[in-house]
């Protein structure tokens, strides 16, 4: 409200307006005075002085924030108590503040009318200690956050790594599994990031272990940081050695201990449980799969080259009698953890082989049997067959699939075969792999692409390529498709498509009705016996001759051409089964290539399909290569008269002599202490040498005496392969037994006598050679006349 006192003009009665003076003349004078009581109004009051916003900030050191200046009258200056802590700088009606140090200040603003101020505090930028984290899977660690702005929050980029939460100043982060996350925190002013590492815990598997006196057992440990180191609670009772991350017990005595490993973090701890023998006996339970892989279809929707169908075999000798036994026990097999922890019980959930096995097979089979009528033993022990003809316990077909119980891919599962008497006691156990793989594919030729080289382009079909949706499917269909074209107009076609029910259209056709196709029904094969159909070319001749020619897309060469493996992987399981494993697929040259090929035994893929071979029967036998004390690295062709190491003459039957099939020493089958075909001991995989360390202590062929006889056997020359025995009383009483014959000694120990390959040692050993004196051996050592006396003759 105006007051009159302070009007520049007293306030008149109103008076008539003349003709010409009127309202204007009343209106004017009152303007005036308004104008004026406001002109002085401001001079009077400060409140109108220039305007700031915000009037307080609280910044981190380093930040810049604005303030927006109005109201401004006349000139500005400012001032600032505290330089060190805050500056600021004007421009265009924005003051930019610069947060300089921890600590406060107060900037003013003056104009004419009068002064504002701005309270300024400044914080220290927000830190979390340490910047890097690592944590173990199943454990937790802590982040130390200071300064904070507000709040903070935190979050972490993978929960399913670790996850994050924060009490106070404690950020605590919780590993789950294995891998890397980003813990952000947040406090609205400044986000940092920290990386974290979730480790693996040192795990040791098996867990828990229950061995035999003077039997071994192998633990594998994983997840460890820095140096492992052992620790035994009672070493009568057991021994234990560390090579790499692979830990080796044996059993000393009966009782119990335990094993502790440690690594740079953590302490495991390992009940082992070392049992006396159990019977008066000893026996020796060695197994075998027949095959050094089992190869069964990754799908059985579109067609089917092999079904799931292992074999296991066993033998069982009385160390007491040095014999087989062939009556009055029984040995049944059952799933058993690898020292990795996996185990594989069941295959019904990892292969949809079940669903067309009526289609394909023409057979009923409930879940988890195999066309052999033996089955998956889930958690169930399963009973193996004797085969009076051979002396073996025989469980064959068994459907074991590539993966464990959890779904993770395992190549070389194990089963655990037990031997019992009458009375149902425990003789013997042994723990045999049953390798198998679904990575038998067509698809680096026949799978569906845009574009590709020429070779890559090959296979596709002249109707195109199908491109379905799931790989698997995708490259079988293609190969129906080209298949039904290249036979298209053939009688030979069309009457089989009849003789086996399937659609005049084409096999493709078929499938795509849902009846998948059985390779093996028109072309047969040896391995599933009773199939094909006459007038047709078998399976491994159709295959191996037709692509003998194709240029392998990886390198441009021919198939047939190819001097190495790679060719033969391009469809058979190796590139991730990596199945030729054994002695002969491992060895190395010297300078680390590999010594042996597929080819180097089998020859190239125009011989494997030649029409005069006859598949799965005619193969390479041992005495190709090995013969007259000599290993070769490419099989000999012909008739080589050295029998030493030779396979037995028509084995199976007339015109064959196949290693898997013949047998040996003591009525052993070869594969019994040798290894299966392809895999040989000592493998290259772990799980393949379990059953020879556990019944000799080593990874390797079977030769140690002991495995089999309790008492030292003497013989100069019944051994296997004709070896004599290897011992104390040999070495004591061999200078009598060789007299006159020391020329037999070559075969072995070599024409100068001082030991060949055949006589290297492969087990550390130390001997009493008579005069108070010690010969020890070390492993890989070459034994020969020369380490104890002078040469083949004495002296």
């Amino acid at each position: 409200m105006l007051c009159s006192s302070i009007h520049p003009y007293p306030i008149r009665a109103p008076q008539a307006a003349g003709p010409r003076r009127g309202l204007l003349h009343r209106l004017v004078p009152w303007a005036l005075g308004l104008l004026l009581t406001l002109a002085l109004g401001l001079v009077g009051n400060p409140a109108w002085a220039a305007v700031l916003s915000p009037t307080t900030l609280k910044m981190v050191v380093g930040e810049k924030a604005t303030v927006s200046v109005t109201r401004i009258s006349g000139r500005l200056s400012f001032g600032n108590t505290n330089t060190s802590v805050a500056s600021s700088a004007y421009a265009s009606g924005v003051m930019t503040v610069t947060a300089k140090a921890a600590g406060s200040a107060t900037l003013s603003v003056k104009d004419n009318t009068g002064t504002a101020t701005i309270a300024v505090a400044v914080l220290n930028p927000m830190t979390v200690n340490p910047a890097t984290l690592t944590v173990i899977a199943g454990q937790s660690g802590s982040l130390s956050v200071a300064n904070a702005f507000a709040g903070p929050t935190v979050t972490s980029s993978a929960p399913g790594v670790a996850t994050a939460s924060r009490a106070g100043a404690t950020i605590t982060v919780q590993g789950l599994t294995a891998g890397s996350a980003t813990v952000a925190v947040n406090d609205t002013k400044r986000t940092i990031n920290v990386p974290v590492t979730v480790q693996a815990p040192l795990a040791v598997a098996p867990t828990s272990a229950s061995i035999a006196v003077n039997q071994t057992a192998p633990f594998a440990v994983t997840g460890a940081v820095g140096s492992i180191t052992l620790a035994n609670s009672d070493t009568s009772v057991i021994s234990t050695s560390l090579s790499g991350t692979t830990i080796t017990v044996r059993g000393l005595k009966g009782g119990q201990a335990r094993l502790t490993v440690r690594d740079s973090r953590m302490t495991v701890t390992v009940a082992i449980t070392v049992t006396s023998t159990i019977s008066t006996a000893s026996y020796a339970v060695m197994a075998w799969n027949d095959l050094g892989m089992h190869c069964m279809d990754a799908d059985y929707s579109v067609f089917s080259i092999l079904p799931p169908f292992n074999n296991l075999h066993a033998q069982v000798v009385n160390a007491s009698t040095g014999k087989l036994v062939t009556s009055g026990i029984s040995l049944t097999y059952e799933a058993v953890a690898d020292p990795a922890g996996s185990r594989n019980s069941i295959s019904t959930t990892k292969t949809n082989f079940w669903t067309f096995v009526k289609a394909l097979f023409n057979a009923d089979l409930a879940p988890d049997i195999g066309l052999a009528n033996n089955k998956m033993p889930g958690d169930t022990p399963q009973a193996m067959s004797f085969d009076p003809a051979t002396n073996q316990f025989r469980a064959e077909g068994i459907p074991i699939t590539p993966y464990d119980d959890t779904h993770n891919k395992n190549t070389y599962p194990l089963m655990k075969l037990v031997a019992r008497d009458g009375a149902g006691n425990v003789l013997g156990s042994a723990r045999a792999v049953l390798p198998v793989s679904d990575e038998m594919t067509c698809v680096s030729c026949h799978g569906s692409k845009a574009t590709g080289s020429s070779a890559e382009m090959a296979a596709k079909p002249a109707g195109g390529w199908v491109f379905d949706s799931d790989p698997e499917r995708d490259y079988r269909r293609n190969i129906l498709r080209r298949h039904d074209e290249k036979s298209a107009g053939s009688a030979t076609f069309a009457a089989a498509l009849a003789a086996r029910g399937y659609k005049a259209a084409g096999l493709l056709a078929t499938a795509d009705a849902g009846t998948p196709i059985l390779c093996a029904g028109c072309h047969g094969s040896n391995a599933l016996p009773g199939t094909g159909i006459p007038g047709i070319a078998p399976l491994t001749q159709a295959m191996h001759a037709k692509h003998a020619p194709v240029l392998d897309p990886t390198n441009n060469l021919s198939l047939n051409s190819s001097t190495n493996r790679a060719a033969c992987y391009q469809c058979h399981p190796g590139s991730e089964t990596k199945c030729l494993r054994g002695a002969m697929g491992a060895a190395t040259l010297a300078d680390g290539s590999l010594a042996m090929q597929c080819q180097s035994c089998h020859g190239g893929m125009g011989a494997v399909g030649d029409p005069n071979r006859v598949g799965w029967l005619q193969q390479p036998n041992c005495q190709g290569c090995h013969h007259n004390g000599q290993r070769k690295l490419a099989v000999v062709a012909g008739t080589v008269s050295d029998s030493r190491f030779a396979t037995n003459p028509n084995t199976p039957s007339a015109g064959f002599s196949l290693y898997r099939m013949s047998k040996g020493h003591g009525g052993l089958q070869c594969e019994a202490c040798h290894g299966a075909t392809h895999a040989e001991y000592p493998s290259s995989h772990d799980n393949d040498n379990l059953l020879a360390q556990d019944l000799q202590g080593f990874a390797g062929t079977l030769h140690e005496c002991s495995t089999c006889h309790k008492t030292e056997p003497s013989t100069i020359s019944g051994g296997p392969h004709g070896m004599h025995a290897v011992g104390q009383k040999w070495v004591t009483e061999h200078h009598d037994q060789v007299k006159g014959i020391q020329s037999t000694c070559t075969a072995c120990h070599g024409a100068d006598y001082r030991g060949t390959f055949l006589s290297t040692v492969k087990k550390a050993k130390s001997f009493n050679i008579g005069d108070g004196r010690t010969k020890t051996y070390s492993v890989g050592d070459k034994a020969g006349c020369y380490d104890c006396h002078n040469g083949p003759t004495g002296g």
